[in-house]
């Protein structure tokens, strides 16, 4: 008997369980969100791409060739692009700087016995060029601060020094600030005198092209000397840390 009970249960095997269904792939980025963040992921996407697509044709337009369209929206290209996009350069003619310019600056010092005294004039640029020379990484300002703000000095004043728009008022209080902080670095003033009055120059000398050029240029120096400026307290704001007494709004010094 126990023969046959061990054949019978030799000879009924158990049904195999069935193997587990694969879980279906899970949706991935915008289609596995709820319906509600589907739409908000779209909304925003779609603003991306329309703000990246106007820059990309503002910035187009302003270095473009003077075209029909940027004619018709000429002031709508210049709020978008200025100050933060601007481009120094043009599409399908690129003119990159030619010369060497050497931006030099002096002060008019008021001492603290009533007496006034000039300053010598001293070099900038060189300043600003020692300061890049073997520098892996300079600073955007010394790179760029002091030769911008006297390319769009020149290109916004006419020949008399007169500006020629908004832009160039602008420009002269930039350039104006630029020089006075230049100066309180380099200790124009001592203790108990003021600072009156700055006066700016250049000399710009054309770079002489490659010997296998044919192209003939003038190598003479091109000097350019702005008048005295008067110098207020709101070119030395607190906040600049700078030292230097300047004249306050109504002409007291502080």
């Amino acid at each position: 008997m126990d023969t046959e009970a061990t054949a019978a249960d030799e000879g009924v095997r158990p049904e195999p369980e069935p193997e587990p269904r694969p879980n279906p792939p899970g949706r991935a980025g915008i289609a596995g969100l709820a319906p509600g963040y589907q739409l908000t992921a779209a909304l925003a996407l779609a603003a991306i791409a329309l703000v990246t697509g106007l820059h990309v044709l503002m910035v187009f337009l302003h270095v473009a060739p003077s075209n029909t369209l940027s004619k018709q929206y000429g002031r709508d290209v210049d709020d978008w692009v200025y100050p933060e996009f601007e481009q120094n350069w043009k599409l399908f003619a690129p003119n990159p700087l030619q010369q060497n310019v050497a931006v030099q600056a002096r002060g008019e010092v008021r001492t603290r016995e009533g007496d006034t005294r000039q300053t010598r004039w001293y070099d900038l640029s060189a300043a600003d060029g020692a300061a890049i020379d073997g520098n892996l990484l300079p600073s955007h300002t010394q790179q760029n601060e002091l030769r911008r703000a006297w390319d769009v000095y020149g290109s916004t004043h006419d020949a008399q020094n007169r500006p020629t728009g908004l832009r160039g008022t602008l420009s002269e209080r930039y350039l104006r600030r630029i020089l006075v902080l230049r100066l309180d670095r380099l200790g124009v003033t001592e203790k108990g005198e003021t600072l009156e009055r700055v006066q700016v120059r250049s000399r710009s000398v054309t770079i002489e092209p490659p010997k296998w050029s044919t192209e003939k240029v003038n190598r003479k120096p091109f000097y350019r000397e702005i008048p005295w400026w008067s110098v207020t307290a709101y070119d030395a704001p607190l906040d600049t840390g700078a030292r230097v007494r300047v004249q306050g709004p109504a002409g007291e010094a502080r």
